[in-house]
């Protein structure tokens, strides 16, 4: 009966330090493929735009389903109208990916500077405790904005790809991160139960 008490925390801490290794593992390919990402920006582009559209067309096909099923509410045809522009707007962007780039880009580019606006008028006006930090941001918001902008559209070619790489390099940094502290923690809660 002891060597059943002794083995199930043992068993337990094996099993959670082999997920947080296959969390670390998971990162380890995100950050490989962010970094691919960032060298081939105009294939991330591409793959990126492909997948978004594959999204938006079976969130359409689901959503219709749905619909379907609540035939007889009200939520009937709002949810036939939802899911038909997304299955529209998910064929336009899986047959014209490019385009699809260019009206993102010009659209990250708008929110860039309306948001580096926003943040510079409201840190002159507010003047609060991160006064300096905020107009930072603003002022780099703008210029990123101005930058996209400026050579829109031949920036849409690799900023949608750059984005999406950097979203994956940082996101398997932050697994890889989780994956060897978890590990840290099991390992050092096991040797205070023993």
């Amino acid at each position: 009966m002891a060597r059943t008490k002794d083995t199930a925390p043992s068993d337990a801490t094996t099993k959670l330090t082999r997920g947080f290794s296959w969390t670390a593992a998971f990162g380890v390919i995100l950050v490989l493929a962010g970094l691919v990402g960032l060298v081939y920006t105009g294939v991330a582009t591409l793959t990126s735009m492909i997948l978004f559209g594959w999204l938006l067309l079976i969130g359409g096909a689901v959503g219709l389903l749905h619909a379907v099923q609540a035939r007889g509410t009200n939520f009937f045809w709002l949810g036939v109208v939802v899911a038909a522009l997304n299955i529209a707007a998910g064929v336009v962007v899986i047959r014209r990916p490019d385009a699809a780039a260019e009206a993102l880009t010009m659209f990250a580019a708008l929110l860039f500077l309306t948001g580096g606006v926003f943040r510079v008028v409201g840190s002159l006006v507010v003047r609060g405790a991160q006064f300096g930090w905020t107009l930072l941001q603003g002022a780099f918001d703008l210029l990123l904005g101005v930058l996209v902008l400026n050579n829109w559209p031949s920036s849409s070619e690799y900023v949608i790809g750059c984005f999406f790489s950097l979203a994956l390099l940082f996101d398997g940094l932050g697994l890889i991160a989780t994956g060897f502290g978890g590990r840290r923690i099991v390992h050092l809660v096991s040797g205070r139960d023993r």
